[in-house]
């Protein structure tokens, strides 16, 4: 499934900043249910983690903000290498 391939979840057991920032944190939920209220996603996420692994799937997490901000770094680095262009097909 194209949303647990390309998307990640981040801090999500930070309560104060899943309130600030709307439960965008939970992006997995965020994509899977758009018209679900974020305040049902710290629900949602380990029936959709479970899911996940019986279908085989990958469900990607990254456990703090910090953690996400630096992977969210190193790929915008990545991506803006040279030849990364040429490795898109």
């Amino acid at each position: 499934m194209h949303q647990l391939e390309t998307t990640v979840n981040f801090s999500p057991r930070n309560k104060w900043l899943s309130w600030y920032i709307g439960g965008l944190n939970y992006q997995i939920e965020h994509h899977l249910f758009p018209k679900i209220c974020h305040v049902h996603y710290p629900k949602l996420a380990p029936i959709v983690r479970k899911t996940a692994e019986e279908f085989g799937l990958k469900y990607q997490e990254n456990k703090t903000f910090l953690i996400a901000l630096r992977a969210h770094i190193v790929s915008l680095k990545r991506f803006g290498a040279p030849g990364f262009e040429d490795a898109i097909v």
